[in-house]
C-alpha cells in the first residue's frame, strides 16, 4: 500500500497522527535554527530587530502617517502588525509547492498519511507569527500602556485564517508534485499580496474604483480586523468574520479534496 493512498483526514484526529504532525512540526523548527548560535531566540530576536528598522526608517526618518494614529512609533507598530500577517501567508505560501516534493520518500517507500504534512508547516509559521505577536504587543505595552479590552478577541480575528492557510498548503502541495513551475510563482505572488493588501497601505487612503481589488485580497480582512481589535480599541466586524470564516472553510474543504485526489499518483510521478 503506497503512503500516497493512506489519509489522515482534514484533522489529525488520531494520537498516532497527532504525534506524527507533532514530531515533524518539532523537526522543522529545530532545524530551521540547528548550528545557530542562539538557536530558538532568533525566532525573537528577528521581530525585534524588524521592528527596529522600521520604527527608525518609517517613523523617525521619515515621519510616516497612518489614519487614526497619532506619532511615529504607533505608525511602525501598525505597519509591523500587517506585515506580520503577510509573513505568516508568506511562509505559508513559499513552501506549498515543495509540501510533497521535498518529502518524497514519505510518497515513495513507506506508509504514511501524506495528508497531515501541511499541519507541521502551518505550526512553524505559526511560531514565528507568535514570536512577531509578542514583541509587537511588547511593544505596545511600553509605548501605548495595557492594550484595549477588545484585544482578547484577537484569536477568533486569527481563527478564520487558519483553514485558508491549510486550504492553501493542500492545494499547492499537490499540484506542486505534478507543476514544478508552482515554485517559482511563489516570490512574485507574495510580492504583489503584499502590496495590494493594507499591509502597507491604508484603506481610507485609496481612490474608491481600487479599493475593491485590495478589499478581495484574503489578507485585508485579516489584516484590517486585526489593527481594528489591537490599536482602535474595537470589537471585531462579526458578520465579516463569519462570512470570512465560511469561505475559507470551504477553500479549505476544496484544497484537502484537491489533495486527496491528486495523492494516488505522488509516488509514481516522485
Amino acid at each position: 500500500m503506497r503512503a500516497s493512498r493512506t489519509s489522515a483526514g482534514p484533522i489529525p484526529a488520531t494520537r498516532q497522527h497527532l504525534w506524527l504532525a507533532w514530531e515533524l512540526a518539532k523537526r522543522d523548527l529545530l532545524d530551521r535554527y540547528r548550528g545557530a548560535a542562539l538557536g530558538l531566540l532568533w525566532a525573537l530576536v528577528t521581530p525585534l530587530l524588524m521592528l527596529g528598522v522600521y520604527m527608525l526608517a518609517f517613523g523617525h526618518l521619515l515621519k510616516a502617517r497612518w489614519p487614526g494614529v497619532d506619532n511615529w512609533h504607533d505608525f511602525a507598530l501598525v505597519l509591523f502588525a500587517g506585515l506580520a500577517v503577510h509573513g505568516l501567508f508568506a511562509e505559508c505560501l513559499t513552501r506549498a509547492p515543495t509540501l510533497v516534493v521535498s518529502r518524497a520518500s514519505y510518497a515513495t517507500r513507506m506508509v504514511f498519511p501524506l495528508d497531515i504534512l501541511p499541519w507541521p508547516a502551518l505550526a512553524g509559521a505559526l511560531f514565528q507569527f507568535c514570536m512577531n505577536l509578542l514583541v509587537l504587543l511588547g511593544a505596545m505595552l511600553i509605548w501605548r500602556g495595557p492594550p484595549p479590552l477588545s484585544a482578547l478577541s484577537l484569536p477568533l480575528v486569527l481563527l478564520p485564517f487558519l483553514p485558508f492557510l491549510l486550504g492553501l498548503l493542500w492545494a499547492l502541495g499537490a499540484l506542486g508534485v505534478y507543476l514544478r513551475d508552482i515554485g517559482q510563482l511563489t516570490a512574485p505572488v507574495t510580492t504583489a499580496m503584499l502590496f495590494l493588501s493594507s499591509a502597507l497601505v491604508p484603506l481610507a487612503s485609496l481612490p474608491a474604483r481600487y479599493r475593491w481589488l485590495f478589499e478581495l485580497n484574503p489578507l485585508t480582512t485579516i489584516i484590517e480586523q486585526l489593527r481594528r481589535v489591537l490599536f482602535f480599541g474595537l470589537w471585531p466586524d462579526w458578520p465579516l468574520l463569519a462570512l470570512y470564516s465560511a469561505v475559507a472553510l470551504l477553500f479549505c474543504a476544496l484544497g484537502h479534496a484537491l489533495f486527496h485526489r491528486l495523492s494516488p499518483g505522488f509516488a509514481d510521478v516522485l
